[in-house]
């Protein structure tokens, strides 16, 4: 098992920035892929950024390339997302997620966090 825990969420105004950190404990996570989801009320999970476990592959959805980064600190056992040039349309819970088969391309978590709220006000 592998528990997930997130932090860094908050109020920010457009434009601005967070920076979301995820703890795991339990396992290493350096074997996992790891990446972020995030929901906002009323709507569907959506998939946000993945790292493959040795970060040779890094993908994003398509609304965040160029604002956010993801990279992951394997000694540390954490992984961050640093987000910028937020916009009201980030506003949602994020969640931290690990995959053990290690894949970003085919990013299927199998652990999860309980999410940090994130809003950003217009």
């Amino acid at each position: 098992q592998v528990h997930l825990v997130e932090s860094g969420g908050g109020l920010v105004q457009a434009g601005g920035s967070l920076r979301l950190s995820c703890a795991a404990s339990g396992r290493p996570i350096s074997t996992y892929a790891m990446g972020w989801f995030r929901q906002a009320p009323g709507k569907e999970r959506e998939f946000v950024a993945a790292k493959a476990w040795n970060g040779g592959n890094i993908l994003y959805v398509d609304s965040v390339k160029g604002r956010f980064t993801i990279d992951r600190d394997n000694a540390k056992n954490t992984v961050y997302l640093q987000m910028n040039s937020l916009k009201p349309e980030d506003t949602a819970v994020y969640y931290c997620a690990a995959d053990r088969y290690g894949s970003a391309s085919d990013f299927k978590p199998d652990y999860w966090g309980k999410g940090t709220q994130v809003t950003v006000s217009s």
